[in-house]
């Protein structure tokens, strides 16, 4: 009865298959129509299109509307998340309940309900110049009243005219949520969204998942707090307040010029804007800025600097909670008083001018107070940590006091005054610093003084200044002509790689690492390169950019990414290497389709080729090199997929005779890293031959180390492998998908000189010449594996070993805990 009544459903939505035609005008679909692959409808006015399209290099076909001119900016998608095969052949129509599906065949793929529940005897689909798609009754005699529309199902971007809402009264939240991948339109694993806190205090946060990883802080009355320059924030928002809660944002729609706003694959915001003259984007804004618009980027009561060195700094009254974590710029413990609290009378205020507003997490608001009522209440409660005027508006009103550890502050130029905290601490510590309210005081009180002192001492150092332009200039030509001498590669004008990335445009933004992003480039004699910008936040200085590049001038092998120069100019620190189509390893071995086209002869032949690269960095080039960050994401395929060792940022030189180096810092990425390194910052060439066991191990089994999970046991997938090989079942471990193609000898031993590599302790694993020897000799006997590291039992949803949401972390990180 079931089936027969789905049956009949189907084919009552289905019925207007029988009357399949596509207008002339290309401007609406009505209910006796359908939109089929290889058809658009356009708005009015060329604005818009909507179509079925296929992302990026993906074979599945999805329904998107997107901007006519460049249509390979997308802004909105309809079965995200049910891709169609390119074997099938989907239509759009509109049903006969008014209802908007997409089907194939008789399946019905994606629907979308008449939500106004308004009856229709002549539904029409219209896609506007505003980008949003509606579906309206022909008859009816109000043009704003939709059946339904796309605008109040955003995907992963905002345009003028559609909103994100959190309206919990109407049980309505509208937010963005991120593509999986340029490829995958999917959603992925960011949420852009308003963050009600009750009364006025709304918030804008990107979440991953649970987990905060940006705000723009909370609403000040004229913008969200996390901005210093206004009004020009991330967006030209148009507000809704209802009952004192931000109900919704946008931007109005305007004919005059596009914009677009969008949460991209990376959690970053993006806003773009086109001159309709020119049919070109720039990008206008981007968020986060800089490094201390990472959530708690310096843990708990600290302030965030991005304009300083040492970024993180206490605030005062307060030192770091370890010391040793923060000798090593590790700052996630953040910091405590140096003293405590006097609540009976013994406690005072310091002033923090111009900064992000400290995270909500326990506070009490009062939004008519004065700033002097805000700091009495204060003063009662001993819990009381902070207070500030909840809005600037009006020279400062309202009272917002926090409780308990601060965090996510962050500090905006002094000259934005306006947006202050006031710290509590022991009345004794503010006889030790003055406060930069006294210094204004000294100003208001001696305006002549600090005049005359201001005009004597421009005098002097226009003077100094003056004398000097010319030898320092002098100077810096000399050191960079020094500089460029030493470097060994090819020095490549900054003007050169401006022009080859579009100046370093999002578009054209490969990928993130861990000291900078990564752009494609064409340059001029059309060759196409990858440019690895180095961040200005990165701990990487300059020598250590020097070091890398005389290191990797001198590396020369066809299993190695080839570095084609490099770009110095002020702050600016560049690499340019090859571009490689094909991206990395991990793109094709974790990916449940792209997986299909690594066969096992191709998986050998990477196999060989890794193994062959690395022998080259250990024992054949002219330096001795350790890798020290070697994964299958660092691993880069050409067109003919032969594998290129990249990322040398990590990588140290060993002397000739030189076997073991140990360091306070470790760096890499868990799951790759070899035991005696993650717990003792011991590392050799044994401890790049553990990570090639584990990519070894990923490469033939198509999963993950870090994160991988059986039914049977709570097991990494080295313990996974060597529980099978102890019962002798090793070959199960093999991907599926390569049953049709793989050797089984060649399989079962390059699994065992995995198991080999992966052993516990660093004296047992091969060093790499044998590794290249037993990978390659068919028929030899190799030795038995030992237990590998890490073996033991994590319980339910823990890691057997230390986990951190960085790759970075410090050997007192693992003493403390």
């Amino acid at each position: 009865m079931a089936q027969l009544i789905f049956s009949a459903v189907v084919a009552s939505l289905l019925y207007s298959i029988a009357f399949v035609s596509v207008r002339a005008d290309n401007q609406r679909l009505v209910s006796n129509e359908t939109l089929a692959f290889g058809h658009t409808l356009i708005s009015q006015n060329q604005v818009f299109e909507i179509g079925f399209f296929s992302p990026g290099k993906s074979l599945n076909r999805f329904l998107g509307i997107w901007y006519k001119n460049t249509p390979d900016v997308v802004v909105w998608v309809a079965n995200r998340n049910h891709p169609i095969s390119a074997s099938e052949s989907p239509v759009l129509m509109i049903s006969e309940n008014a209802s908007l599906v997409i089907s194939s065949g008789t399946s019905i793929i994606w629907s979308a309900n008449n939500a106004s529940g308004v009856a229709s005897s002549n539904p029409v689909l219209h896609l506007l110049d505003s980008g949003n798609l509606v579906l309206v009754d022909d008859t009816s005699t109000t043009t704003e009243e939709y059946l339904w529309q796309s605008f109040d199902y955003p995907t992963d971007t905002l345009i003028p005219g559609m909103e994100m809402v959190d309206d919990s009264e109407a049980g309505v939240e509208k937010y963005l949520t991120s593509w999986t991948s340029p490829d995958d339109p999917s959603p992925g694993d960011f949420v852009f969204k308003i963050e009600n806190r009750g009364l006025a205090l709304a918030d804008m946060v990107v979440l991953e998942g649970a987990r905060k990883r940006y705000r723009l802080g909370p609403w000040n009355g004229m913008h969200f707090s996390g901005y210093q320059i206004y009004p020009n924030p991330i967006f030209k928002i148009a507000f809704v307040f209802k009952q004192q809660r931000l109900v919704s944002l946008g931007e109005p729609y305007e004919i005059s010029y596009l914009v677009r706003t969008t949460l991209h694959t990376s959690g970053m915001i993006l806003r773009h804007t086109m001159n309709l003259r020119k049919d070109k984007w720039n990008l206008a804004t981007v968020f986060p800025l800089d490094a201390c618009d990472e959530y708690a980027a310096c843990g708990p009561n600290c302030i965030c600097r991005s304009d300083r060195p040492i970024r993180c700094e206490c605030l005062r009254g307060f030192a770091p909670k370890f010391q040793s974590d923060w000798d090593h710029q590790d700052w996630s413990g953040g910091c405590t008083r140096t003293k405590p609290l006097n609540c009976n009378g013994g406690d005072g205020f310091r002033q923090v001018r111009g900064v992000k507003y400290p995270d909500l997490l326990r506070f009490w608001l009062n939004t008519s107070m004065s700033l002097d009522e805000c700091k009495a209440e204060c003063l009662k409660n001993c819990t009381c940590t902070a207070y500030a005027n909840s809005f600037i508006t009006n020279g400062g009103t309202g009272c917002l006091m926090w409780f308990g550890e601060l965090i996510d502050t962050k500090q905006h130029s002094i000259a934005d005054s306006k947006q202050n905290v006031y710290i509590r601490v022991p009345v004794s510590e503010l006889d030790f610093n003055t406060g930069l309210e006294e210094e204004e005081e000294k100003e208001k009180k001696n305006p002549m003084g600090i005049i005359l002192i201001s005009i004597v001492s421009g005098v002097l150092i226009s003077a100094f200044i003056n004398g000097g332009v010319l030898l320092m200039a002098r100077l810096k030509r000399r050191a960079v002509k020094e500089n460029n001498e030493d470097l060994e590669l090819p020095m490549i004008e900054m003007a050169t790689i401006v022009q080859a990335t579009n100046n370093f445009s999002m578009e054209n933004m490969i990928g993130v690492g861990g000291f900078g992003p990564v752009y494609k480039g064409n340059m001029p004699s059309g060759e196409e390169i990858a440019v690895k910008r180095l961040s200005r936040c990165s701990r990487q200085g300059i020598e250590e950019f020097r070091s890398e590049v005389m290191m990797i001038a001198k590396l020369q092998h066809r299993n190695l990414i080839r570095v084609l120069g490099c770009g110095i100019e002020e702050e600016e620190r560049m690499l340019i290497y090859e571009y490689l189509q094909n991206k990395s390893l991990d793109y094709f071995v974790f990916d449940h389709t792209r997986r299909t086209l690594l066969t096992w002869p191709k998986r050998y032949d990477i196999i060989m080729g890794i193994a062959r690269g690395l022998l080259y960095l250990h024992h054949d080039s002219r330096l001795k090199i350790i890798h020290r960050d070697l994964k299958t994401s660092n691993i880069l395929l050409d067109g003919n997929l032969t594998p290129k060792i990249s990322d040398f940022e990590l990588a140290r030189i060993f002397q000739e005779d030189q076997s073991l180096a140990k360091t306070k810092r470790v760096v890499g990425t868990y799951g790759y890293m070899a035991p005696e390194y993650l717990m003792d910052g011991k590392y050799s060439e044994k401890s790049d031959i553990f990570s090639l066991g584990v990519v070894l191990l990923e490469i033939i089994s198509g999963k993950r180390n870090r994160g991988y999970e059986h039914s049977d046991h709570y097991h990494n997938l080295l313990g996974h492998a060597w529980l099978l090989w102890q019962e002798n079942r090793i070959v199960e471990l093999m991907d599926e998908c390569l049953y049709d193609t793989f050797a089984e000898c060649e399989v079962k031993r390059c699994m065992q000189v995995g198991l080999l590599c992966v052993q516990k302790f660093a004296e047992d694993r091969p060093v790499m010449s044998s590794v290249v020897s037993m990978l390659g000799s068919d028929g030899a006997v190799l030795p038995e594996p030992k237990e590998p590291g890490f073996f033991m039992e994590r319980s339910c949803g823990t890691s057997p070993y230390i986990e951190s949401e960085n790759d970075t972390i410090t050997i007192t990180d693992l003493e403390a805990r």
